[in-house]
């Protein structure tokens, strides 16, 4: 069933699936994936344990349970609904049936929101530079971000060059200047207070003028107020599209998914002025709320390009729908049969079983 069937030998037989030059990446996944894991399946163990029967304060508790996950209000509504009528069809009785299909849906529904191809980054093939402009609030990790991608690309042997388009707040300058020195990584920038929109213009001439491959152009989290900030932004593409009418190829809104229900709000309001093509998720290795992905996908249909997984420089990953819904949910199918007070959860019945008892 779609993209379950993709990772359910994983489930059951270790990495089987997985090619052999993509080992230290899923172990990346799995690793920074590890406190979402264990919380989601703490939780879901937690949840078979207070219930003999699925009944509807079994559905009303699953549906707490998987907004306490961060997957998400609409997503969490729709696996009970969707759960309630499982059961009526196949008559699931078994915990562990119920556990796979509620993950069966969980990852159905990301697969249904988007191709996979749809994570992919853009690049120009018109021979002009490519332009990744990143938003989203300070202290995100979009410089971060920046100056880990920029080690990337340099490494694979692009010319890359930086714009600090973060004139307001204090140190962003100079923080996208030693992630340039750091990388050998040029970056065009202004004196602090300056135009954002005017360093951007200057940066995509010397792009262009230098025939430089990638350009990534860093931007304000807060000025004051909202309304300030989209309108900066809208400037600086605007800049862009004037200079390079097909760019910028992505915009990227960089997300700390430490906030969990916080980074999907921050996502709705930057996409309806900002018009998002991509998600970078920062610090997944050190948070729980790892379910955010699910409600960003679901809800939103925005996909997540970049993951970050660490703290090296190349813990920035490109995101694969299949090795992150592995990282999440490896194992969690494996339901304990007995709980600490001895109760055989395997022997989990529906409702209607139950009133004929």
């Amino acid at each position: 069933m779609g993209l379950f069937d993709k990772i359910k030998k994983a489930f059951t037989g270790g990495n089987a699936d997985v090619p052999e030059q993509q080992e230290e990446t899923t172990e990346k996944y799995e690793a920074g994936l590890e406190k979402s894991r264990q919380t989601f399946g703490q939780k879901i163990n937690a949840l078979f344990a207070n219930f003999r029967t699925v009944d509807e304060g079994f559905f009303d508790d699953l549906e707490e349970m998987l907004i306490e996950s961060d997957v998400g209000y609409e997503t969490a509504l729709r696996i009970s609904d969707e759960l309630r009528e499982e059961v009526k069809l196949k008559n699931v009785k078994r915990s562990d049936e119920v556990s796979q299909v509620i993950v069966e849906k969980l990852v159905d529904l990301y697969g249904e929101a988007g191709q996979d191809e749809d994570n992919a980054l853009h690049f120009t093939d018109n021979g002009q530079p490519t332009v990744f402009l990143f938003v989203g609030v300070n202290g995100a990790g979009k410089t971060t971000t920046i100056g880990k991608l920029a080690h990337r690309y340099r490494q694979a042997g692009k010319k890359v060059l930086l714009a600090a388009g973060d004139t307001f707040r204090a140190g962003a300058i100079e923080q996208l200047q030693e992630w340039g020195r750091r990388v050998d990584v040029p970056v065009v920038a202004s004196q602090p207070g300056g135009d954002p929109a005017a360093v951007v213009f200057d940066a995509v001439k010397t792009a262009q003028q230098e025939h430089y491959d990638i350009l990534l152009v860093d931007t304000a989290g807060r000025l004051q107020n909202k309304v300030n900030l989209m309108n900066e932004l809208e400037k600086i593409k605007r800049v862009i599209k004037r200079e390079l009418p097909n760019a910028p190829q992505e915009v990227l809104l960089v997300l700390d998914a430490s906030t969990g229900q916080n980074a999907l709000s921050q996502a709705k309001q930057f996409n309806e002025t900002t018009q998002v093509s991509g998600i970078v998720l920062t610090k997944l290795d050190g948070t729980a709320r790892g379910g955010i992905v699910l409600a960003i996908r679901n809800e939103l249909h925005i996909p997540v390009k970049l993951v970050g997984l660490g703290e090296k420089m190349d813990d920035l990953q490109d995101f694969n729908p299949t090795q992150f819904i592995y990282g999440l949910f490896k194992g969690l199918i494996d339901i304990p049969e007995t709980t600490d007070d001895g109760t055989n959860t395997s022997e989990f019945k529906s409702d209607s079983e139950n009133t004929q008892d």
